[in-house]
């Protein structure tokens, strides 16, 4: 049925490295579940991590804060636990820098389609994709000389960051 997605299995994460298709899913809300292996691969530093911190010692990032908190303390909350709000926020800024970066990728995929494409003019492509690619040229011009590709990749990148592209060429699940 037009319009239906595809149900999908849970994305692994800590195994394999993930794929664009494993960030789409996510982000569209698909479910994650933890690869197996993952506890047995942690036990050891967290072991290391426990014994450190049995002693009492301050360790940067596990039981302070990062930057400009890293003299800030976590306190232990409940039972003597410790509150491990650092390590989230450290796993935030890196899922951050991984969102960062696979859009600059994507942008860097759409601008070197789009150039082919307009290179090879004389085919037509779907309509979708040529509505894709004339939204696409609002914002990036074709290459017709030698320039400099970062303003190109960061208007791109935002276009991709404000969803103003999104479903352009998405074609349903059939």
């Amino acid at each position: 049925m037009r319009g239906m997605t595809k149900p999908a299995a849970p994305v692994a994460l800590g195994g394999a490295p993930l794929t664009l298709a494993d960030l789409r899913a996510i982000a569209e809300g698909g479910a994650v579940a933890l690869d197996p292996g993952v506890p047995a691969r942690i036990a050891p530093a967290r072991a290391l991590i426990e014994r450190v911190l049995s002693r009492g010692e301050t360790v940067y990032g596990v039981n302070t804060g990062f930057g400009e908190l890293k003299s800030v303390d976590s306190i232990p909350t409940s039972a003597g636990q410790e509150d491990h709000v650092s390590m989230g926020m450290h796993a935030a800024l890196k899922a951050l820098a991984l969102v960062r970066n696979v859009r600059r990728i994507v942008a860097g995929e759409l601008l070197c389609a789009a150039q082919g494409i307009h290179t090879l003019r004389l085919l037509r492509s779907s309509r979708r994709l040529e509505a894709a690619l004339e939204s696409l040229r609002t914002l990036v011009p074709p290459l017709t000389g030698d320039r400099r590709p970062d303003r190109d990749l960061e208007r791109l990148d935002e276009w991709i960051r404000s969803g103003a592209g999104s479903g352009a060429a998405e074609v349903p699940w059939l």
